[in-house]
């Protein structure tokens, strides 16, 4: 961590995390799970623990600390093996509350963030749409201006925190002729006319976790809700995505030590041939293969919060972070859980949830394969 944060008081809050997630979440998480969503009061009790948007200013209601703490939340969540929450948290977090802290105006901001840093208000951003997905300049939701409004048409989908959100970022073109420079971006309230959403996606994985379809029919939104500039959403996204890439990376990493922490623990007690599962060499050697792979990038996504938190992160790092990160992640959950044996693969045992849910972090905040074209451009240049 970066040298101007008090590790001592770091840790700290770390521990106040961990407490009360195990008393408001562990209890009740499988149930969560079963059910396909969070109960809204979630939200609330999150943010009356100080666990939601830490980072936001004081003037805008929250406490003004250091962007590592914000990761700290995430982490403990990941660590502990609640994925969708970490997802949904993150995405309210570390995505919507930065556009709003980094490009809205001060109206906007006072709008808004308080309600998000008690929880009042469920943030989320929607880009995606049925025919695109990380091609953004693809997207067809519009923005049409009429008077002192713009009237919003379009669909979204696989929006994370969709059921739950009273504001989402709604990437839309307000100039279809112009290409990646014809899209704005806008603070849509929910509450207003024209504004719908579709189930809850069911998934594989993460399912407590609410992903919608969202869709705007002829909807009416003050000019007052453009985020920042007209034509700039483009930007926007661009310059805010490398903290989304970096913190779906610190996600892939802590889940990978909950994993880790699992199967140790499972391997000293289990039994095989006569001798403990940790005895065996195939299983010391693959915690080892593991834990090596765990600490590299442990240790590289540590440089990239320290960059960030420096204003020094760019996009091919994040990039970097994200794909090695996640692509870890899962080659940890998927030997894991082979330790497991057939134990691994019943519902009962918490490493086939780590899993499955491991599994989209290489897809959302941009895919693997996304993120290996950005790297190789500033390496080769584009093709």
């Amino acid at each position: 961590m970066t040298s101007n944060v008090d590790k001592e008081e770091l840790e700290m809050f770390r521990e106040s995390v961990i407490k009360a997630l195990e008393a408001e979440v562990r209890p009740h998480y499988e149930a969560w799970e079963k059910s396909g969503i969070v109960p809204r009061e979630l939200w609330n009790t999150l943010g009356n623990a100080g666990m939601l948007c830490v980072d936001v200013p004081e003037d805008c209601g929250g406490c003004g600390a250091p962007f590592q703490y914000s990761v700290v939340v995430g982490e403990e969540l990941a660590r502990l093996g609640f994925g969708a929450l970490s997802t949904n948290v993150m995405v309210h977090s570390d995505i919507v509350a930065p556009y709003l802290s980094h490009i809205g105006n001060e109206e906007q901001k006072q709008q808004w963030l308080p309600k998000m840093v008690s929880g009042e208000a469920v943030g989320a951003i929607a880009m995606t749409e049925p025919g695109a997905g990380s091609d953004l300049q693809a997207i067809r939701t519009s923005a049409v201006k009429d008077g002192d409004d713009y009237i919003l048409n379009g669909s979204k989908t696989f929006i994370t925190n969709g059921q739950h959100a009273d504001m989402v970022i709604v990437a839309a073109k307000t100039d279809p002729s112009a290409g990646a420079r014809g899209i704005s971006l806008f603070l849509v309230d929910t509450s207003l006319p024209g504004y719908s959403k579709g189930r809850n996606l069911d998934k594989i994985g993460q399912h407590s976790g609410d992903t919608s379809e969202l869709f705007f029919s002829d909807m009416r939104i003050p000019a007052s809700a453009l985020l920042g500039e007209e034509g700039q959403g483009f930007m926007y996204l661009m310059r805010e995505l490398p903290r989304e890439r970096l913190v779906i990376g610190a996600l892939g990493v802590a889940a990978a030590r909950g994993a880790l922490d699992l199967t140790v623990a499972y391997a000293q007690e289990r039994e095989l041939f006569g001798q403990k599962l940790a005895q065996l060499q195939n299983t010391r050697f693959e915690i080892a293969r593991m834990e090596t792979d765990y600490r590299v990038n442990r240790a590289f996504v540590d440089q990239c919060i320290d960059q960030y938190d420096r204003g020094e992160l760019d996009a091919p790092t994040a990039s970097m972070a994200k794909y090695s990160a996640t692509e870890m992640q899962c080659r940890v959950a998927d030997g894991c859980l082979q330790l497991f044996g057939g134990y691994g693969y019943t519902t009962e045992y918490p490493i086939s949830r780590a899993f499955i849910d491991a599994r989209v972090q290489r897809i959302y905040g941009g895919t693997s394969e996304v993120m290996k074209e950005i790297i190789a451009r500033s390496v080769l240049g584009k093709a």
